[in-house]
């Protein structure tokens, strides 16, 4: 719509709901995600304690963190052969299965002698938010909309995302605070981002639609065809050359015009 000024309140009753679905799932993925990245350290000195060597306690951080990296590079691969919408939807319901696991778990889970099953199990919590989500919610977000208004449709969902990575920064400690004890605490906030991450992906299996090689082509089809049928004008879409180019044929020392 470079040419044209955009009919927002077409836009708006075209992709309300669409957006307000995939910035949901942004929102609580970044709420979850960076949440649990930023406090990862302070659960491991909760568990192994401040007298701990920093040098260990260093090197499991380590570890929880390359868990990410198998989630992410394992989901491009799945995202590939199922599509999008399921592995996202795939990815946080077994990560929220995880959680559970691990809030019933989590007074055996919280124990120095333990820190290694944690360490393991917390990693695989992270890797499935990141094969899901991780992977796929930006893709959605610039897969489910028409080129025309691609731009605006994306920095509003990725904006929402970012808000749910503020409100998480300060909503998981008073979540922590919540539990009268530190396993209790930890208890808490496993148990509302698995949660929060199974209602993410309910709603991705129902409202989300699937993404294919050709999603965008058909969308930008069904979306001028929407336009259109709302007395919109849709011959002005797209660049209009107002660019002539000349094309010289050298014949018999003639010079032709042709405009493009």
């Amino acid at each position: 719509m470079a040419k044209t000024k955009t009919p927002w309140l077409l836009v708006i009753r075209y992709y309300w709901f669409r957006l307000i679905i995939v910035s949901l799932i942004w929102f609580i993925y970044d709420f979850s995600a960076y949440s649990f990245g930023i406090y990862s350290s302070t659960i491991l000195t909760n568990l192994l304690g401040t007298d701990t060597a920093l040098w260990k306690s260093f090197g499991w951080s380590t570890l929880i963190t390359f868990f990410y990296m198998p989630g992410c590079i394992g989901g491009s691969w799945v995202s590939d052969w199922i599509g999008p919408k399921k592995t996202l939807a795939i990815g946080v319901i077994l990560q929220a299965c995880v959680g559970f696991i691990m809030v019933g778990c989590y007074p055996w889970l919280n124990l120095p002698k333990n820190v290694a099953g944690f360490v393991i199990v917390y990693g695989v919590f992270l890797a499935l938010g990141e094969l899901g989500p991780g992977n796929n919610i930006g893709l959605l977000a610039s897969k489910t909309s028409a080129t025309a208004i691609r731009g605006q449709y994306y920095g509003i969902a990725a904006a929402i995302g970012k808000i749910g990575a503020f409100v998480g920064s300060y909503v998981f400690p008073v979540i922590y605070a919540d539990g009268s004890t530190a396993t209790k605490g930890g208890q808490w906030e496993f148990l509302t981002g698995s949660i929060l991450a199974m209602f993410s992906g309910i709603i991705a299996l129902l409202f989300l639609p699937e993404v294919g090689q050709d999603t965008i082509e058909t969308e930008d089809v069904k979306f001028r065809e929407y336009l259109g049928s709302h007395g919109y004008d849709t011959s002005k879409l797209g660049l209009q050359n107002e660019i002539t180019e000349e094309i010289v044929e050298q014949d018999e020392g003639l010079g032709e015009k042709i405009d493009i």
